[in-house]
């Protein structure tokens, strides 16, 4: 993948990344569920995304982030989140790292503005998925509490 650089950096930053996240969820009116959850259960989930990064856009497969995404979506709704907050939280993961990508990042040639174009491409195909099977999660967990 072209934008392995940058892919490198995210991983190498990825507590930083977690720990801001964390402090973001934690101080949003549109995540104040998100206080409900234990902060080890949150910076861990926050911590995966960005420290697996590369796994999540090179080897791991639309089923894999169906699996995963899937679960986290029934577990917020054990937790008592609501869809709003819990989709604003995903929006906010990818925000957080699109904000860091444009302090960090540095391009000065046409090959690396490719590679930075063709990164922020697999991110938005990879939280898009996210957001949908975490919600399709969330459906049917609240489906089957209801029941």
């Amino acid at each position: 993948m072209l934008g392995s650089r940058l892919v490198r950096l995210i991983e190498r930053h990825s507590d930083q990344l977690a720990d801001g996240l964390m402090t973001k969820l934690r101080n949003s009116d549109r995540t104040s569920e998100y206080r409900k959850i234990p902060q080890d259960e949150l910076r861990t989930a926050a911590h995966e995304i960005y420290r697996n990064l590369g796994d999540w856009l090179i080897t791991k497969t639309e089923s894999d982030i169906e699996v995963r995404y899937s679960q986290i979506g029934a577990r917020r709704v054990q937790q008592g989140v609501s869809i709003c907050q819990f989709v604003w939280a995903i929006l906010l993961a990818k925000e957080h790292l699109w904000a860091f990508l444009q302090r960090e990042s540095m391009v000065d040639t046409a090959p690396e503005l490719y590679s930075e174009l063709e990164l922020l491409q697999l991110l938005d195909i990879f939280f898009d998925r996210a957001v949908y099977y975490a919600v399709v999660g969330f459906d049917h967990a609240r489906q089957r509490k209801a029941a």
